[in-house]
């Protein structure tokens, strides 16, 4: 493109020509034609984007505690031991058993006699016996919050 400005003819309305006058000569010098020249002119938009801060913010976290009261079942297991003479002849060891609520555990001992055998001394009973019972303790919860405290800063369109 070039920098010049366009041209624009501009001619003005003639008047009717006498026919004794030649073709393409102009009748007086009004009726030459005018050249002028208009600037033309257009304008263009640059946009453009820059940040700007319009604020700021802190964030912090706050601990709370609070007691609260729990509830939980709990066993409780109470053993008593008690020993049984037996003092019986055995041919071979018996093994522990449990009858119920009741485990058996059978205690050897080697006898010499003329031969020899087994002789079951005794017997551990240990008779079981659950109960439960409901306790409360207190505890304490912790949690966390968020605080936002708003900064001062730039208001949008300032500088």
């Amino acid at each position: 493109m070039s920098d010049r400005p366009p041209e624009v003819a501009v001619t003005p309305e003639r008047p009717s020509r006498n026919s004794s006058q030649p073709i393409g000569q102009p009748a007086t010098v009004a009726e030459a034609v005018e050249v002028a020249r208009i600037p033309l002119t257009e304008e263009v938009v640059n946009v453009s984007k820059r940040e700007v801060v319009t604020g700021r913010v802190r964030i912090r976290t706050l601990e709370e505690s609070t007691n609260k009261l729990v509830q939980q079942e709990l066993d409780t297991a109470e053993v008593s031991v008690t020993r049984v003479p037996v003092n019986r002849i055995v041919d071979q060891p018996p093994v522990p058993r449990i009858e119920g609520n009741l485990t058996i555990v059978p205690v050897l001992e080697e006898v010499l006699v003329v031969e020899k055998k087994l002789l079951l001394k005794e017997e551990i009973h240990i008779h079981w016996t659950l109960t439960k019972e409901t306790v409360e303790h207190s505890v304490t919860l912790r949690k966390q919050r968020a605080m936002i405290d708003e900064l001062g800063g730039d208001k949008p369109g300032g500088e």
